[in-house]
């Protein structure tokens, strides 16, 4: 409800956050979960305005959340979202003619911010040729369209192909979530687990010869999506690590290094995930144990600066 929208955007404003970024699922054409964008945010935004961008979530969402039945197999692995040059121009087309366009989307440099979820899976299924010649297609109907220019972010690319990612056609390089390691023990610390990841801004950097957006979190923790099997867990999502002694004092002090990093790094911008997962156990919104400490810590890691 825009009624609601409203209050999310007075909050974040109020609290040093100057954008929110929705997650857009497009499949050939197939829209889903736009609900909270079109009949929340937009309606809500056009009295206060507020900026917005898009990450093309190129993975379906999971079918059955939270798992309820341990002995099925509930969580369906034909999530992929397969593309090609043709239905990628089509995407931008879209977004460009719908979102771009409004006075409140995010731009860099008055380029059209856009992410994509899964960019290692963009490059394999379409192979880097047609990536370049995809993106490049992307750019020049842009400008044909006088829709302006595009920095298209890539979030959690592989080693190999950060390398590759400026002459791609990429601008800058991000993640969604950096805070477990995935492979890692069941329990990890927060304050450990943030500052490993704050030694490997530079090297995502370094390595693709872009600006790195660094993204923090306040947590990880996805077992409200999952049910419980004692100490044999599946080693596959939601069973993964959980982040363990997190809170608002320690995540200020991450977010403030993330900051000072984009400052004297020329990073466009910097990421917090997120605003309402609230069933990963990342989010900022209001709860019953800290209650607004989260969003004061955003605001304290700005003023602190």
């Amino acid at each position: 409800m825009p009624s609601v929208f409203a209050g999310k955007i007075a909050a974040a404003r109020q609290h040093g956050i100057d954008f929110f970024t929705f997650a857009f699922y497009w499949s050939r054409g197939k829209q889903l979960l736009q609900g909270a964008l079109e009949r929340g945010f937009l309606p809500a935004v056009q009295g206060s305005p507020f900026r917005f961008a898009l990450m093309w979530a190129n993975r379906m969402p999971r079918k059955v959340m939270p798992v309820k039945d341990p002995q099925a197999a509930l969580i369906d692995p034909q999530r992929l979202v397969y593309t090609d040059p043709e239905d990628f121009l089509e995407f931008i087309q879209h977004v460009g003619e719908h979102y771009f366009v409004h006075p409140c989307y995010l731009r860099i440099d008055d380029a059209a911010y856009l992410s994509i979820f899964d960019t290692t899976f963009f490059l394999r299924q379409l192979g880097h040729e047609r990536v370049r010649q995809a993106i490049a297609d992307a750019r020049a109907w842009l400008a044909a369209n006088s829709l302006g220019p595009l920095h298209l972010a890539a979030i959690d690319p592989v080693p190999q192909d950060r390398p590759l990612l400026r002459s791609l056609g990429f601008d800058s390089v991000t993640h969604y979530v950096l805070l477990p390691e995935w492979k890692g023990d069941w329990l990890q610390d927060y304050a450990t687990a943030a500052a490993l990841r704050a030694e490997q801004w530079r090297s995502y950097a370094r390595e693709s010869g872009l600006p790195y957006c660094p993204s923090v979190s306040p947590g990880w923790d996805a077992t409200p999506r999952s049910t419980e099997f004692g100490r044999e867990k599946p080693r596959q999502y939601p069973w993964w690590p959980i982040v363990t002694g997190g809170t608002p004092d320690l995540f200020r002090n991450t977010l403030r290094q993330a900051l000072k990093y984009a400052c004297s790094h020329s990073s466009p911008c910097c990421h917090i995930a997120s605003w309402n997962e609230w069933t990963e156990g990342h989010y900022l919104e209001p709860d019953s144990k800290f209650g607004y400490a989260w969003l004061e810590a955003v605001r304290e890691a700005r003023h602190g600066l």
